[in-house]
C-alpha cells in the first residue's frame, strides 16, 4: 500500500513504501555529512545505551563548528552512515535519526533539481 507524502513548495512527492525494497540508498553512496544537533546527539546515545560523551568520542566527527555522523567505507567510492544496518539494509537508530535523515528528499537543494533526487531515491513520485 503506497503511502505518499507532499510536501508545498516540491514538485514531486515521496511514496514511503519504496524504503522497504530500496536498500537505503539515501544512506550510502559518497561520502559526505549527516549532521547531528546537540538534542539529537543525546537521544542517540540514549538509545544505544551510551554516555554521551562515549557516545561522541565513537560516533562523532566535529567539522568547525559542527558534528557530524562518522561513515563507513563499504567499497571504493561507497560511504554508508555508521548507523546504517549493512544486513537489513536499513537504519539501526531509525526512531531517532537525525533532522536531516527524517526530512529526506525533501531537502533544499532538490526543490528546484528533481532530477538529482530522482537518482537517489526510488520513492520520488
Amino acid at each position: 500500500m503506497k503511502n505518499l507524502i507532499f510536501k508545498e513548495g516540491y514538485g514531486y512527492g515521496f511514496d514511503t513504501s519504496a524504503c522497504e525494497s530500496c536498500g537505503g540508498s539515501c544512506c550510502t553512496g559518497e561520502s559526505g555529512y549527516i549532521w547531528v544537533k546537540h538534542d539529537e546527539i543525546e537521544k542517540i546515545a540514549d538509545f544505544v545505551n551510551l554516555r554521551v560523551e562515549d557516545f561522541a568520542t565513537m560516533y562523532l566527527k566535529k567539522v568547525k563548528h559542527r558534528y557530524s555522523l562518522r561513515e563507513k567505507k563499504l567499497a571504493p567510492e561507497n560511504y554508508a552512515c555508521v548507523f546504517f544496518d549493512e544486513k537489513n539494509r536499513g537504519c539501526s537508530i531509525y526512531p531517532v535519526r537525525p533532522l536531516q535523515c527524517r526530512t529526506f528528499p525533501f531537502w533544499e537543494q532538490f526543490k528546484d533539481d528533481e532530477e538529482e533526487v530522482r537518482k537517489e531515491c526510488p520513492g520520488i513520485v
